[in-house]
């Protein structure tokens, strides 16, 4: 007579491990895509609205558009060196589509789905943008506290989606929350050094209680 199986298994549905990885893909590439698509049409808008015109007041001069387009990074660092941004831009692409394969956690999907709208928003202005392929300028229009990014450097939607990715990473790396779904606690956090130091001190305990 044949045993039979318990039942709560420990073993998944079929359907659950897919529908566990194409959530977190979904939000992912959505949110990249919205990021992308806004990113875009503001920069449409600034160079239609703010060309030849001076930079526009709001908030109480909290915050300026005042349009600019920038060949380096931030505070125009890198300028003579435009080619490389793309190049970097597809390698951090890359790693995050290799990365997702075990992409299982909502917050991460978030994190990077907003990492790849940055970066995508501002890659292309960098291969379809004057002054040619690889080398475009890119449209920045956001500027706080100064009209002129005096006090901070004048950024875009793509910037601030990628700020934004990454800060959110940075916690979610401090709280121990891994890309897999998964969670460490405590001084797992550590990481398996600790382990590996906390198994050899147990095992000399041992050997001295024998002795």
């Amino acid at each position: 007579m044949s045993a039979v199986p318990p039942a709560e298994s420990g073993t998944a549905e079929p359907g659950t491990a897919t529908r566990s990885r194409r959530t977190p893909a979904t939000i992912l590439l959505g949110l990249a895509a919205f990021a992308v698509v806004v990113d875009v049409l503001t920069k449409h808008l600034a160079l239609v609205e703010l060309s030849d015109r001076e930079p526009v007041r709001l908030l109480g001069g909290a915050v300026y558009l005042s349009l600019t387009r920038n060949s380096g990074a931030a505070w125009s660092l890198g300028k003579d060196y435009t080619w490389i941004f793309p190049l970097i831009a597809i390698g951090v692409l890359a790693w995050i589509a290799w990365m997702g394969r075990t992409l299982r956690s909502v917050p991460w999907a978030i994190s990077l789905g907003l990492v790849v709208g940055g970066v995508t928003g501002n890659l292309i202005d960098r291969i379809f943008r004057a002054p040619g392929w690889f080398v475009g300028h890119v449209v920045d229009m956001i500027s706080v506290f100064d009209p002129y990014g005096r006090v901070f450097p004048i950024f875009n939607i793509a910037d601030s989606a990628l700020v934004c990715g990454v800060i959110l990473a940075i916690g979610l790396e401090f709280t121990g929350r891994q890309r897999d779904g998964t969670r460490l606690v405590g001084d797992d956090r550590k990481g398996t050094g600790r382990a590996a130091e906390t198994t050899t001190e147990s095992a000399d305990d041992e050997r001295r209680e024998r002795a």
